[in-house]
């Protein structure tokens, strides 16, 4: 476990996660709201090196990018309340897809997430710090 102290040590860890990541791989991220998870990925996103700007999905579900090594999904499953929802909206195609899937709130799907998934667990600590779990 890692304690980011601000946003900028969290971007970065995501940065050096990256590294590990292979196609096919897909992160599961979970932790409360205002835990960091959005800024995990723009760390992930900046590793694989994605030019667009990252934003969270929280509206749109799903966010793809294009621009980097790898393709990335970045999938935020706050707005769903069940398996069914998930897969009314394709989540299958992202969970066997050949780049990176990135999934915020992703103890809601927990019975459909492959069992190669890397779990990630971001807590918040203080005001400006974070904790940072890789299982």
């Amino acid at each position: 476990m890692i304690i980011s102290r601000s946003a900028a040590e969290t971007i970065a860890f995501g940065r050096r996660l990256a590294e590990s990541f292979v196609r096919g791989d897909v992160i599961a991220l979970t932790g409360d709201l205002g835990a960091g998870k959005t800024c995990l990925v723009k760390g992930i996103a900046a590793g694989l090196g994605v030019t667009q700007e990252v934003t969270s999905p929280t509206f749109t579900i799903i966010h793809e990018y294009r621009s980097g090594t790898l393709p990335l999904a970045h999938i935020d499953l706050y707005r769903l309340n069940s398996d069914r929802e998930a897969l009314n909206i394709g989540i299958e195609d992202y969970l066997n897809d050949n780049g990176i899937t990135v999934i915020e709130w992703a103890e809601r799907i927990e019975s459909l997430l492959p069992a190669h998934t890397k779990r990630i667990r971001l807590a918040v600590v203080d005001e400006n710090s974070r904790s940072i779990e890789v299982a």
